[in-house]
């Protein structure tokens, strides 16, 4: 019965369970080169990308990423890196946590991310879900609340100063009561 499901997955047919899937494929991707390649590029000293290349890229100076990957790290270890029970190491936690950061700064998909983090599409979803989940419970109190009275009055305040009066938004923010 077994040889039979494995000839059966192997010709490609589909599955009784799900008919219109295809077996799953590995795809060897190297994750490795992957990770070496993104702290080659933006974390190594001296790094290939200056800094001002790392904010338009990520949406964040590498100081507040490097707090956030931090914080994520210490509040889910499913962003510390662990060896799997072949003990083989797992992904580091700066490639879990870019592809969920490229996906928001972005608006892209899983495919975009895999040809340069080297990261299939179930880890980048998994490592999206928990991403938000992470952010939410760590700063959804202090900055992902309503504005008080004293937050709008200061963010009226810098909006003069930069010439926009009664300016308390923009086209790309949420509107707030």
């Amino acid at each position: 019965m077994a040889l039979h499901r494995q000839r059966h997955a192997a010709e490609g047919a589909s599955s009784s369970r799900h008919p219109n899937s295809q077996p799953r494929m590995l795809i060897q991707c190297n994750p490795l080169e992957g990770y070496e390649r993104l702290w080659n590029d933006y974390f190594a000293q001296p790094s290939i990308y200056p800094p001002n290349v790392f904010r338009r890229r990520f949406r964040m100076i590498r100081d507040i990423f490097l707090r956030i990957h931090f914080a994520v790290g210490t509040h889910d270890d499913y962003f510390v890196q662990k060896r799997d029970a072949s003990g083989r190491l797992g992904l580091p936690s700066f490639q879990k946590m870019i592809v969920a950061i490229r996906m928001l700064a972005y608006g892209v998909t899983t495919d975009l991310l895999d040809e340069y983090v080297r990261i299939g599409e179930s880890t980048t979803r998994l490592s999206m879900k928990k991403f938000v989940k992470a952010i939410v419970s760590i700063f959804g109190g202090k900055y992902l609340r309503s504005p008080t009275s004293n937050d709008i009055a200061r963010l009226l305040e810098v909006g003069q100063r930069c010439g926009f009066p009664r300016m308390l938004d923009s086209i790309d923010c949420m509107y707030w009561k």
